[in-house]
This record gives C-alpha cells, structure tokens and sequence, in this order.
C-alpha cells in the first residue's frame, strides 16, 4: 500500500481508532481532520451484514437529503413532446433523444445524472454498455426511469442521492461539505442512516450494520455509534 502523506498522518492522530463516536462528535473530529485547501466531500460508509449476490439483498434506492450535498447535478433527461417542455421547465441542463444518444456513443459525459421516461427506455437502454459501468443508467428503483419528471429533475436539483449495495456489501455516500454547518452534516446523516436501517432486507440474519463511519475526502474514517438508530 502507497505510504499516507504527513497531513493524513496528522490527521489520523485526531480520531481514537477503537472508539464509535456519536454522530454530532464524529462530524466534529471530521472536520477537525480535513486539511485540504478545497471543500472537502464528507461521505458515509456502511458495512453492512447482507449478501449482495441473493436477489432479495441487493439493497438500492434513492432519497433527497434535507440539506443537499453541496454540489450541483448536471441532469440529462430522455423525453419528446410535452413531456421534454417539463423536463426544461423544472431545470434540466440537457433535453432531448437521439442527439444526446449519438452524443454519448461519441464520447460526450458532461452530465451527472440521467432521466429517461419509460418511451424511451428501448431507445436509451442501448447505451447501457456505456452508461452501466459509470452507475449512469437509468433505473425505476432510483426514480430516474419515470414518467414524473418534474419531480424527478427538482428532486436531483434538491439534493438527490441514490444508494446501493456493492460487492462486498458496502453502502458510500456523500451527505455534504466540510463548509456545512455542523447540523446540517448530522441531519443529513440522520436520514441516510433512517433509510438504510428501513431498507434491512428480511432474509438478512446477524448484525446488520457491521460498521458505519464518515470521512472527508482527503480525511481518515470516523467510525460511528449507530445503536440509536437500531432502535428507533
């Protein structure tokens, strides 16, 4: 492994590895830890006790944070007609059909997120080769496969995220900047964490959420206490 640089090795001196902070104290040592000269991504990790090759724990969904994550989605929509008009109308960067599919097949990824309604799935799904391995597909479980497209486009602009379990049964997800007001990080923190407790699969046995931390990009990972949640 590449040996950590001494700012990351400062860093880490900061957070008492043994020990599962609460929420409000990990944002703060987190913060703490972020020495980077840019605004800093915090995200959350979640190990969790599932087994991502059953169907039935293939955790994945989306949710609007109360508070955003700070950075601004470039939305592409698939849509025609009037249905196009509402995609423009609620804030889209990018309307349209086959110039956008032709676009993409040549190169072109200057957008965030994709919107399709479901006519266009059969047009769309052909650029799944391209779109599928950088998580840009659209998807029905993430509300970006809709008619609703409005809700769709205002949703991602509010502060949208989608979730989903990998491999080795690890949920990543941004809830913010360092910038953040302290509040913010924590309230954010609380509705993710609400909604992957919510999303346990029923045939998933043992403990459930194995390990939870939050980190800044640059930072080290601030493990967090999660029994509270378990129990609400």
């Amino acid at each position: 492994m590449p040996k950590k640089g001494k700012k990351y090795q400062e860093a880490l001196k900061l957070v008492d590895r043994n020990k599962a902070y609460g929420i409000q104290e990990a944002v703060e040592v987190v913060k703490k830890a972020s020495t980077a000269n840019f605004d800093e991504t915090v995200e959350a990790a979640f190990r969790l006790g599932v087994d991502p090759k059953k169907a039935d724990q293939q955790i994945r969904g989306a949710m609007v944070l109360p508070h955003g994550t700070g950075k601004t989605q470039r939305v592409l929509v698939f849509a025609k007609g009037d249905k196009a008009k509402e995609a423009e109308a609620a804030g889209a960067d990018y309307v349209g059909d086959e110039e956008y599919i032709n676009k993409i097949n040549q190169g072109w990824f200057e957008f965030d997120v994709v919107v399709a309604t479901p006519d266009m799935m059969a047009q769309v799904g052909k650029l799944g080769r391209v779109l599928g391995p950088k998580g840009l597909m659209p998807n029905p479980k993430t509300g970006t496969v809709t008619f609703e497209v409005e809700k769709a486009v205002q949703d991602i602009k509010a502060g949208k995220v989608e979730y989903r379990v990998d491999k080795a049964g690890n949920i990543h997800v941004p809830i913010g900047k360092v910038s953040f007001d302290d509040q913010k990080l924590i309230e954010n923190f609380d509705a993710l964490a609400d909604t992957v407790v919510k999303a346990k699969p029923q045939s998933s046995k043992g403990t459930y959420m194995r390990n939870v931390s939050i980190s800044s990009t640059m930072g080290p990972g601030v493990k967090v206490d999660v029994s509270s949640y378990l129990a609400k």
